[in-house]
């Protein structure tokens, strides 16, 4: 997962919500976060899965995890929500 640039070299990383530590949960390469255990992004709705959300059928139970970034930025604290990418 690729830090922007904007992002410096101080920040906090949370998955879920949860933080996560440099060295135990993720490690950085360069401008890159690389995590000890699988993310997973859903992806793409199917048209079945899409209309059996939309009728409340079902519901969606994928796993759909959520990477955080907070750093400052001007003098001000901000979150960068990142996204995995779906399993090809």
């Amino acid at each position: 997962m690729e830090l922007p640039p904007e992002v410096g070299d101080v920040f906090d990383v949370f998955v879920n919500g949860v933080p996560q530590q440099r060295g135990t949960d993720f490690d950085q390469v360069g401008r890159s976060l690389v995590f000890r255990k699988e993310l997973a992004g859903e992806g793409q709705l199917g048209f079945w899965r899409w209309a059996s959300l939309f009728f409340g059928v079902a519901g969606t139970y994928r796993r759909n995890d959520t990477v955080d970034v907070v750093y400052s930025s001007g003098g001000r604290r901000t979150v960068l929500s990142l996204r995995p990418a779906p399993p090809a």
